[in-house]
């Protein structure tokens, strides 16, 4: 079947793929993370704690656009390699066109909803007195372009998915340098604070929609047509299912984020840290950490064409291969995140501007013990997202809730009741070992059953 196919995701060495569609998806991810931390480092310069501690309230609102995004991103692209992989030509470019409609359609509507609804959503997100008033500046320009941003990261799926990942990777690093010159020319030249963060962002946005959308409309491995970006029932429920564990995993990250906010706000006040210092330094250890995470969910991601083809195509022995590559470079990573993460925090704080002792203090010691076990956190992700890649959303969206939901939240309403804000710190390490051997477990089943098949076909 695989000589017949002729298609080098039957044929081509595992490793090799590997690097074609991991490596520009890891670049994609790292730009996505840093149209983030480009504008905190320049925050943080230029207007300080407040204006880091802003971003960190509106941050929830871009996961919303991420999930969204992988919803119909991941989920239309694994559809669209599974009819691939079985040979369903007719129906494959549906789930593009349906996708990359539902993407733009989503876009407008939480713009709409933000827009109207910005003040009370950012108090619902932990938001102070001190902190509101920069970060309704901030997310009254961006959410401008939520419609271009999950465009834009979702858009990136369905391209790599038409087996053109350094498209995805051109696509991200336009915006994300854009971004970064405008940041400079708005914000240190101009001196427009947080609203130069916000348009630079917007703008950055813009040109790699466009990009995305002319690639979709040139799509090369099926011709799309028109009707092909009619929203039909019948793919957009096949494509948000399969793309559900991903989304559930970002709506996951942004509940956690929402009720972290809050528990910092009211066990910091308690403390000798205050109110807004832990909501700062905790939206810098978190955006911190999504750089690193980005790689993992980037070789997840690269993974994702090469387990779903063979899957549908029943080439089993390929599908473990890319599994066990992919856990084994996502770990490898994560340790040398870990090594960072213990030696330099300080140094990493410094990098987002000055403070006082406390806010070093304590930005140290969460940096430290809050992703402590951070080199265990690339199994949850690699698991979740082969999941996903074979087909089976509810074990993907069953493993994507372990450590959000399951665990963390949980003990995040648990821990700080009997430990103050130290409970909070302490969450983070206690969910990722739990949510670890989750992982373990969920695929050992898994593979068991692949190698049932495997025996079977002979």
């Amino acid at each position: 079947m695989d000589k017949k196919t002729g298609n080098p995701l039957a044929t081509a060495p595992v490793p090799r793929l590997m690097v074609k569609f991991a490596v520009p998806s890891i670049v994609a991810m790292l730009v996505g993370a840093l149209y983030n931390i480009v504008d905190q480092l320049f925050i943080g310069q230029t207007v300080g704690p407040l204006g880091n501690a802003a971003t960190n309230i509106a941050f929830p609102l871009s996961t919303m656009c991420l999930s969204l995004a992988l919803m119909f991103g991941i989920g239309g692209a694994s559809s669209f390699n599974l009819a691939m992989g079985k040979g369903e030509r007719e129906d494959a470019p549906y789930y593009v066109g349906n996708s990359a409609a539902m993407l733009a359609l989503c876009g407008v509507v939480l713009s709409v909803i933000t827009l109207l609804f910005l003040t009370p959503l950012l108090k619902l997100f932990g938001s102070s007195d001190n902190i509101l008033p920069y970060a309704e500046e901030y997310v009254s320009i961006t959410a401008f372009g939520f419609p271009l941003l999950i465009l834009t990261a979702g858009g990136g799926h369905l391209i790599r998915a038409d087996g053109n990942p350094r498209m995805t990777m051109i696509c991200n690093l336009t915006g994300a340098g854009i971004n970064m010159v405008l940041d400079a020319v708005f914000m240190l030249g101009f001196g427009w604070g947080m609203a130069g963060a916000a348009i630079a962002t917007v703008i950055g946005q813009t040109c790699s929609s466009a990009i995305v959308i002319i690639y979709i409309i040139h799509y090369k491995t099926v011709k799309l047509e028109k009707k092909h970006f009619f929203i039909k029932k019948k793919y957009t429920l096949r494509a948000a299912s399969i793309g559900t564990a991903s989304f559930i995993n970002q709506i996951a990250m942004m509940i956690v984020m929402i009720v972290i906010n809050n528990s910092l706000a009211h066990y910091g006040a308690l403390s000798p840290y205050g109110t807004d210092i832990p909501i700062a330094c905790a939206g810098i250890v978190m955006k911190v950490n999504q750089v690193i995470f980005s790689v993992v969910i980037g070789i997840a991601q690269g993974t994702q064409p090469i387990e779903s083809f063979n899957y549908g195509a029943r080439n089993y022995r390929r599908v473990k291969d890319a599994y066990r590559y992919a856990v084994i470079a996502g770990v490898s990573v994560s340790i040398l995140a870990f090594i960072a993460f213990q030696a330099i925090p300080d140094r990493i704080l410094a990098l987002f501007g000055t403070g006082s002792k406390e806010y070093f203090e304590f930005g140290t010691r969460y940096f430290r013990i809050f992703l402590f076990f951070t080199w265990l956190n690339a199994l949850q992700p690699i698991t979740s997202t082969f999941f996903t890649s074979i087909g089976k959303p509810v074990r993907g969206v069953i493993l994507s809730l372990t450590r959000q939901i399951i665990f963390f939240l949980p003990l995040l309403l648990i821990l700080p009741r009997y430990f103050g804000i130290d409970g909070v710190v302490y969450t983070g390490p206690v969910s990722d070992v739990l949510s670890a051997i989750a992982a373990v477990v969920m695929a050992a089943m898994e593979f068991k059953e692949i190698n049932r098949r495997e025996a079977l076909n002979g």
